[in-house]
């Protein structure tokens, strides 16, 4: 096929744009020109805006797309006018678990939902708790709702893939950080609290490859998620991290209260964020790997390319320790 993928230079759009190619498709990939990577798979490109897209309707047509993967609208308006200029051509978005109910519950500290989330689980009623901009994004953070984008492109008859938290190689959110930065610095011990939270984890070539199959599929207007079949607690997620790295350490129970910023979710928190992706194993065929490899092959990678940065100041952790 040829596809056209919106976004696709960072992180998981890059696994993507990698995934299609070794699967034999003709790509363009559709992005600002921000983040033209190097060792990235040999494919076209338009730089534009997606605000702007319209204005390249032509180069669009010559292109002459079978397909679309959306893997950048934020608000109902990207949604919107995509579908406007790829109005007869097959469709994947990337959603997100955040629209499910349980996510405004996780951070309002109640319970709402039994576990695992099935795509027809309840939704959100109001705005996401958290909406922000991530580093390099330029939505508007106001506007920012998947569940609008969700809507649309089901209207189009699209698939939508609703993505957990994806850790893996050029993760730029560096999600195994909370971890890898103690280590670097020789720290042995690190406070956590009941640490027993369940959060949908995926890593980035296996959430590559789930897209790929949704937009292979013969599947037309369905909700997938995407995720790993079984999920560590986020005490045991560390654990793994730190075997991975070829370090011991000590994970030492404090109140919750004790915890620095970055370790809350290691922290007791009531209500899981566990989604289950068994609609995809039997529709898709998809199958994540196993994590415990997936986590060893991300820490490796973020260990050889660690960020220049200042050190960073544990003076919390030491407090949460000195206060048992």
């Amino acid at each position: 096929m040829r596809i056209a993928v919106l976004g696709g230079t960072r992180f998981i759009g890059r696994a993507l744009v990698s995934e299609f190619v070794e699967a034999g498709h003709e790509i363009l990939v559709v992005h600002r020109g921000r983040h033209e990577p190097e060792e990235f798979p040999e494919v076209q490109h338009l730089h534009t805006d997606r605000r702007e897209l319209d204005r390249h309707r032509d180069s669009l047509a010559s292109f002459a797309p079978d397909a679309v993967a959306d893997l950048s609208a934020m608000t109902e308006d990207d949604a919107n006018r995509a579908l406007g200029v790829f109005r007869q051509v097959r469709a994947v978005v990337a959603s997100s678990i955040d629209v499910y109910r349980a996510f405004s519950s996780v951070w309002n500290g109640s319970m709402t939902d039994a576990v695992p989330l099935t795509e027809e689980s309840e939704l959100r009623s109001g705005p996401p708790p958290d909406a922000a901009v991530p580093d390099g994004w330029d939505f508007d953070a106001a506007s920012y709702e998947k569940i609008e984008v969700e809507r649309a492109y089901l209207r189009h008859g699209a698939v939508v893939c609703r993505l957990p938290m994806v850790y893996g190689e050029h993760d730029y959110k560096r999600r195994e950080s909370f971890v890898l930065d103690r280590l670097r610095a020789g720290r042995t011990r690190i406070p956590i609290a009941s640490g027993n939270w369940l959060w949908s984890r995926g890593y980035a070539t296996e959430i590559a490859r789930g897209i790929r199959l949704a937009l292979e599929s013969d599947e037309s207007g369905e909700l997938f998620n995407l995720a790993e079949e079984s999920c560590a607690p986020i005490a045991l997620w560390m654990k793994t991290i730190a075997a991975a790295a070829d370090a011991t350490v000590e994970l030492v129970r404090v109140p919750d209260e004790l915890l620095p910023e970055d370790l809350q979710i290691a922290g007791s928190i009531p209500q899981h964020w566990l989604v289950d992706s068994s609609k995809a194993r039997e529709r898709l065929g998809w199958i994540h790997a196993d994590p415990v490899g997936c986590v060893h092959r991300s820490v490796r990678w973020h260990l050889s390319h660690a960020p220049v940065t200042e050190t960073r100041d544990f003076s919390e952790d030491d407090r949460a320790l000195d206060g048992l």
